[in-house]
């Protein structure tokens, strides 16, 4: 067929679109137009049967106590959310295809018209998106579509005031983020919290990675011996598993049992000069929060020791040595190479530690569960966010959407932090690598 004698009408196939397929169809793609009209038939039967139904359940969350489950009909709401965007994102697609392929014909270029070269085709040129179509397909799965869930929670009343299906659940617009940031209770609560996670992210984040830096830095010097006995000891809190290490700790900070008080001071208390009283580790908020800041300490740093090594290993010698010969010293070589060469590769790792203790729940559940004492709203004087979500959840009277609400504003400051560093630093700006 001589595509030259053959011309369409790109409006024309854009129109007939509307129904997804026919504007294939126009073009004499039978194949391509048949499985588009398939997939707009599905969309249309899953609608009818399943999707009116599940956002109108959605708007209402339910009308009838006991017979209507608000919960499920949120869940329920959320997929057929999702499946309907998936499918607008194919129908401009479908558009998109109709008329690309009418300006083709127009153009006199090679048209795929029978199945074997459609399929083809789309192995050839759609290789890249069909790779990663099921990782998008996966991701919708277990990212977006509980994280959506989450989002929409924030906005109901979900307590134990409103639990389905005895009770149903309602739509309460920013009630909840109002209480957090403006209700006396949740507002001191939420201060405290909140102040207490950026000191501790700060604090444990930065004491973790100056250890790891500091002992790689040192352990790698030429003039030190046994470099690899050093590196098995650095690695054994790596070793263990963080779980049995926080509760360990948990015991040996013990006040009246632990080696800290009835072993380690009284030892140091022989020394001149020294006379320390046993400390209250679990039971005074202030020696808690210094407690598990040394501990993520410990944890932490092994983690950054490997990583330092190994970009250590990889800074040539010659810049080095063209430092000496310019009269720098070791601190000048350290502030003019190795740590600017630390910084530019580490610098998106430093900041998942950030985030990542942030969100360190282990560490606060774990070694004191949360306490002690308490700053209201259910939390703990040790609490970060996270841990107080977990609270919220699981206490006697559970605040499920102010939890929901909670973890939103941990996902924004995190999400906007991270973007701001990366963005700052050039973390993956592969550019004149």
């Amino acid at each position: 067929m001589n595509t030259n004698e053959i011309k369409r009408d790109v409006k024309k196939a854009a129109r007939l679109s509307l129904i997804p397929g026919l504007g294939q169809l126009y073009n004499k793609q039978k194949f391509k137009g048949l499985i588009f009209l398939a997939i707009f038939a599905l969309f249309i039967f899953e609608l009818l049967t399943f999707g009116i139904g599940a956002i109108e359940g959605f708007v209402t969350l339910g009308t009838v106590p006991v017979e209507d489950h608000s919960l499920f009909l949120l869940i329920e709401g959320t997929m057929q959310l999702i499946i309907t965007v998936i499918f607008f994102i194919f129908y401009a697609i479908n558009i998109k295809d109709a008329k690309a392929v009418a300006n083709l014909w127009n153009n006199g270029e090679k048209v795929n018209t029978t199945p074997k070269e459609i399929i083809n085709n789309l192995f050839d040129e759609g290789f890249p998106y069909l790779l990663t179509l099921p990782a998008y397909l996966v991701m919708t799965v277990s990212i977006i579509f509980p994280v959506l869930v989450t989002l929409f929670m924030a906005f109901t009343n979900y307590d134990f005031k409103h639990i389905p299906p005895a009770g149903l659940i309602d739509w309460v617009g920013f009630k909840n983020f109002f209480s957090i940031f403006f209700l006396s209770s949740y507002r001191s609560t939420f201060g405290a919290v909140f102040s207490w996670t950026l000191i501790w992210t700060i604090c444990a984040s930065t004491l973790q990675i100056v250890l790891g830096v500091m002992t790689a830095v040192v352990a790698n010097q030429q003039f030190i011996k046994g470099k690899r006995l050093f590196g098995v000891i650095f690695l054994l809190p790596w070793a263990v598993p963080a779980f049995i290490t926080i509760m360990s700790f948990s015991n040996i900070f013990n006040d009246s049992i632990g080696a800290i008080n009835t072993q380690v001071l009284p030892m140091l208390n022989h020394l001149p000069l020294i006379d320390i009283a046993p400390i209250a580790w679990k039971t005074d908020p202030f020696w808690t929060k210094v407690a598990i800041i040394m501990i993520q300490g410990w944890l932490g740093f092994p983690y950054i020791y490997v990583m330092t090594t190994g970009i250590l290993q990889s800074i040539p010698e010659e810049l080095y040595e063209a430092a000496k010969i310019d009269g720098a010293n070791s601190m000048q070589r350290f502030n003019t190479i190795t740590l600017p060469m630390i910084l530019y590769v580490a610098a998106p790792i430093f900041v998942t530690q950030y985030t990542g203790n942030f969100n360190n729940f282990s560490m606060i559940y774990l070694f004191n569960n949360g306490g002690p004492g308490s700053v209201g709203g259910g939390a703990g004087s040790t609490d970060i966010l996270i841990s107080w979500i977990y609270k919220l959840t699981t206490g006697n009277a559970p605040q499920y959407s102010v939890a929901a609400a909670v973890t939103l504003i941990i996902s924004f400051i995190v999400i906007g932090v991270s973007l701001i560093v990366f963005k700052k630093t050039k973390a993956f700006d592969m550019e004149g690598m």
